[in-house]
């Protein structure tokens, strides 16, 4: 799960980058095509072909700052645009074929500017560069002006508006995976200031009682013997109620419950992208034999999630048998006198191997494998 953020923004990044190189690649069709056409020298076009591998090949790292922070204006960008302008003023100041598509050049920066600067700057820049550009492509093929600005501002603030918008989608991944992982680390926390506060409560009271039973005793060992033993009765006797209470909390920590073990499994599978289907049957089972089967659920769920690529997990109980099958598996053998474990990682899981020894310390029974049509199957029977 915490990879998929990090892939989502590789993916992005890589597409944009894809993207934006092709056009490069298109610019510098063109300008071999004007060299062989005669309309621009070779000198020309050799500075132009610098200028345009200067400039794309800083949009990545333009693209990677503005995607991981809020960035200000840095060299770079100033470094891009002046390039971009050297290689469209290098166009031959006449008709040409092309010179409307390579005056789009000039939008691709204001694109990548935006991510820079705040909207009021960006619509004063934006204006600046569609006027100049449809001016400029007005003079060199006399068009009129309502067939060159138009269609201009229309590609300026389509593709600036991408940009803007593809960011804003990767930001908001982000945001929402930092939100469920901060919520994550808000529970864990919750539970053991709980815990902590837990045991305060038995233990702060018994031990205050214990300590100034244990000192009256000293005190009294050479003068009252008699009342002495009494007193370190009683501290023998509080000592083994407090080590119960401990115990009970304890038990009551380790203990799961099978409902809500079903429910927190359909929220983290289906937030994985993975269809869960529940049939639970097990109304009949014991304290013991739920809990059994809620540690199954948990580490059943926990594989899932980390051990493979599941689109769909389907979990079953019926009485004290528990099946949970999923179609994530790639088909990979299964480690050596492991458990079975299937799915993106060959590697069997620790989990699983602590589940199934709790089961079989229990009297019951354990399988996590790979089945004949293409999934993964894991059952755990509990005793009824």
């Amino acid at each position: 799960m915490a990879a998929r953020p990090e892939t989502a923004r590789k993916i992005l990044l890589y597409w944009m980058d894809a993207a934006v190189m092709l056009m490069g690649v298109m610019f510098v069709v063109f300008a071999v095509l004007y060299v062989r056409g005669g309309r621009i020298s070779p000198l020309n076009a050799a500075v132009v072909l610098v200028c345009l591998l200067g400039c794309f090949s800083l949009f990545p790292s333009l693209l990677r700052d503005a995607y991981d922070t809020r960035p200000r204006p840095t060299p770079k960008l100033v470094a891009t645009g002046l390039l971009a302008a050297v290689a469209v003023l290098l166009v031959p100041r006449q008709p040409l074929e092309g010179v409307a598509t390579w005056l789009e050049i000039g939008v691709l920066w204001l694109s990548m500017a935006a991510l820079y600067l705040p909207l009021p700057a960006t619509l004063c820049l934006g204006v600046a560069v569609v006027g100049l550009a449809s001016g400029y492509f007005m003079a060199v093929t006399g068009e009129p002006w309502f067939e060159v600005l138009v269609p201009e501002t229309l590609s300026a603030v389509a593709l600036t508006a991408a940009m803007l918008l593809w960011r804003w989608i990767w930001w908001t991944i982000r945001d929402a995976h930092d939100g469920k992982e901060a919520k994550a680390r808000l529970a864990v926390s919750e539970e053991r200031l709980r815990f902590a506060r837990d045991l305060h409560d038995l233990l702060g009271h018994s031990l205050s009682v214990i300590t100034l039973k244990s000192e009256l005793a000293a005190k009294l060992a050479t003068k009252d013997t008699g009342r002495a033993a009494s007193e370190m009765a009683q501290v023998h006797r509080l000592a083994g109620e407090s080590l119960a209470e401990v115990q009970q909390a304890v038990h009551g920590y380790q203990t799961l419950d099978l409902d809500d073990e079903l429910a927190g499994a359909r929220v983290a599978l289906e937030a994985a992208g993975a269809r869960c289907l529940i049939d639970a049957r097990a109304d009949g089972l014991s304290p013991a034999a739920r809990t059994l089967l809620a540690w199954a659920v948990r580490e059943g769920t926990t594989n899932v999630l980390k051990h493979s690529a599941a689109t769909r997990c389907a979990i079953t109980i019926d009485g004290g048998v528990l099946e949970m099958l999923n179609d994530g598996v790639d088909g990979r053998p299964s480690a050596p006198g492991g458990d079975g474990v299937e799915g993106r990682s060959s590697a069997p899981g620790s989990g699983l191997r602590g589940l199934s020894e709790r089961l079989a310390t229990a009297g019951g029974s354990f399988s996590a494998q790979p089945t004949p049509t293409g999934e993964f199957l894991l059952r755990a029977a509990v005793p009824a």
